[in-house]
């Protein structure tokens, strides 16, 4: 992992490494991870927003499923990411 992973590594008890896709790139994860917890945690803050056409604007704000921030597509279904299981092989996209 890179400097740049934010997941604190000692004393915590993780799942499996793992890997997802999030818009054609790889991922690294640990079962049981939110795909949002993932996501954030290797670096990704901000979302596209809408059609893509402007800055990101959509980012992980209220983490339990109120607010829609976070939502992605997980193999071609409209989700939550911060209430979705990470698994190895998703393809998860930015844009519903």
């Amino acid at each position: 992992m890179s400097n740049s992973d934010l997941r604190i590594t000692r004393n915590v008890h993780r799942g499996a490494p793992i890997r997802f896709q999030f818009d054609g790139c790889g991922v690294d994860a640990y079962e049981g991870e939110s795909v949002a917890a993932a996501l954030w945690a290797s670096g990704i803050r901000a979302l596209p927003a809408g059609d893509g056409d402007g800055p990101p604007v959509r980012a992980l704000f209220c983490a339990m499923g109120v607010c829609q921030q976070c939502t992605v597509s997980v193999d071609g279904v409209r989700v939550e990411a911060c209430r979705t299981t990470v698994r190895a092989g998703l393809d998860v996209r930015s844009r519903p």
